[in-house]
């Protein structure tokens, strides 16, 4: 992977930029002034960002996989030590499917009925390959998402979930903290 230089990072007009930053010159960015990215964070090849009046709000040490997507005028928020893993979409807006408005981005606003909510993926959650994550969803710290799975409700804090729509199928473990902790502590002696 291409990755830019953290001098063209800091020229791209971000809301702000962390250290160390791995950002793919292949993935296609849009709302530069709206998007924020921490430190450690890996974003790769054909990932789109696509951030509207709410914004995207990349923590530290997320890693977002090729070809996923954070696209919707809502906020969107992946908190420290997230993974979204490839093909994954997270959407902020949604169009009216009931009939009574038209759709899509070539209709004027009047004619239609966009909905936007908030997403929020807590620390150390993972979005396994392939799945969807509707507008107004909160994905709680510690939350494992299986792969081709559907999420458009909460997700408890320290669980798995999957299917179409996600059900919760165990508690998640918590040694990964413990993990955490050697890390940042290993980070701050270097």
């Amino acid at each position: 992977m291409s990755f830019y230089t953290q001098d063209e990072l800091s020229q791209l007009g971000f809301q702000s930029i962390g250290n160390n930053v791995l950002l793919s010159k292949k993935a296609s960015i849009y709302g530069h002034g709206r998007i924020s990215i921490g430190d450690y964070s890996r974003i790769d090849d054909f990932v789109v960002l696509s951030a509207g009046d709410g914004g995207i709000n990349i923590g530290c040490n997320v890693h977002v996989a090729v070809f996923s997507s954070l696209i919707g005028a809502g906020k969107i928020t992946l908190s420290d030590f997230s993974n979204i893993s490839s093909r994954v979409s997270i959407y902020s807006s949604n169009d009216d499917y009931s009939g009574e408005a038209m759709t899509n981005p070539t209709i004027p606003s009047c004619y239609t009925n966009v909905t936007h909510q908030g997403v929020c993926v807590g620390r150390h959650v993972v979005i396994g390959c392939g799945c969807v994550v509707l507008p107004g969803v909160q994905i709680n710290e510690g939350t494992a998402i299986g792969a081709l799975s559907l999420v458009k409700t909460d997700c408890k804090e320290w669980s798995v979930y999957a299917g179409n729509p996600v059900k919760i199928i165990r508690e998640r473990k918590k040694d990964l903290l413990i993990l955490e902790a050697k890390y940042k502590e290993q980070c701050q002696g270097a």
